[in-house]
């Protein structure tokens, strides 16, 4: 059992890191909308979870650097720089700055020498995870937004502003090369198209907070902010309708990132309407948040069904 385990550990994709970021951006949600236990539950998996997987991370690294390099320039590799900046923007909340800040610049420090091999090596017809490269960027631009709005560190706010207008330029890079079928035969990461957006309004929304930016610019944030918001919903109707319409109800480990985006769009709706003082959004992001909640639920309980059968022993193969 013990062999089995080491091996599927093993053998995960880099995928796994979107597990850590839908985790970790409900724990965000539900410390906004004052669940205080669930979030703190809810942080403490995802940073148990990020733990293990960054020690992978340097185990392959270290010890199979071919199968690193291998998976070190796809979309999926970029969950690792997005997951750490979601555990940063939670630690702000915490007060925890200088954890926050030292997981902004872990970040910093793996984002270029991961997003540059990614984005040489995208092609036509790619499934979601393209997005990961805006996804990614507006992670950074979300945390710096986040330690500058916690009176840590002012300069972080042109940062976040090159940043985010990076993220936007990258999003539609990464949507020239979206296969659309994906909307319906995705395995579940198909809704990052979404995600983006959603982490984008959500950078937005720090930015239009910031002190720094008044008059028409402050007032061009806002609007941007509200637009992102507004692009977000319709792609996730459209992902709605496409899932009803055409079901794909078996696991799959890219399923995280249908739940990434469901509890980003909840995250930046309760943002966003401080920001903005949209009052409606706050009850939005309210009912956005449970859903994710419940698809989170759903995720995890069929993800340990999985594992649970693939352990369970072969009787042909056991039988004398």
């Amino acid at each position: 059992m013990k062999r089995q385990a080491a091996r599927w550990w093993a053998e995960l994709p880099p995928a796994a890191g979107s597990a850590v970021m839908a985790t970790g951006i409900l724990s965000v949600g539900l410390e906004l909308v004052h669940r205080h236990v669930l979030s703190l539950a809810a942080f403490a998996l995802a940073a148990l979870v990020w733990v293990l997987l960054a020690a992978d991370f340097v185990r392959r690294l270290l010890f199979d650097r071919s199968r690193w390099t291998a998976e070190a320039d796809t979309p999926p590799a970029l969950t690792g720089v997005a997951a750490t900046t979601v555990l940063g923007a939670r630690l702000v909340a915490f007060g925890r700055l200088t954890a926050a800040e030292a997981l902004l610049a872990l970040a910093a420090a793996l984002w270029p020498f991961l997003l540059v091999p990614v984005v040489r090596r995208l092609h036509t017809r790619m499934p979601g995870a393209v997005f990961l490269v805006c996804v990614a960027t507006q992670g950074l631009a979300v945390l710096a937004g986040s330690l500058a709005r916690a009176g840590e560190a002012e300069w972080l706010d042109p940062a976040a502003l090159a940043l985010f207008c990076l993220g936007l330029v990258l999003y539609l890079f990464a949507l020239a090369h979206f296969d659309l079928r994906q909307v319906v035969i995705g395995a579940g990461d198909q809704w990052v198209a979404g995600g983006a957006l959603a982490i984008s309004a959500l950078a937005a929304s720090k930015l239009a907070a910031s002190p720094q930016w008044t008059g028409d610019f402050h007032q061009a944030l806002r609007i941007t902010t509200l637009v992102l918001l507004f692009l977000d919903l319709a792609w996730c109707t459209v992902l709605l309708a496409a899932e009803l319409l055409r079901p794909r109800m078996h696991y799959d480990i890219r399923r995280w990132s249908t739940v990434f985006p469901l509890g980003m769009t909840a995250t930046a709706s309760l943002s966003t309407s401080t920001a903005t003082h949209v009052a409606w959004l706050t009850t939005l992001g309210r009912v956005v948040l449970w859903i994710a909640v419940g698809a989170w639920l759903l995720t995890a309980v069929t993800f340990a069904a999985t594992v649970l059968n693939a352990r369970r022993p072969d009787p042909d193969r056991s039988a004398p």
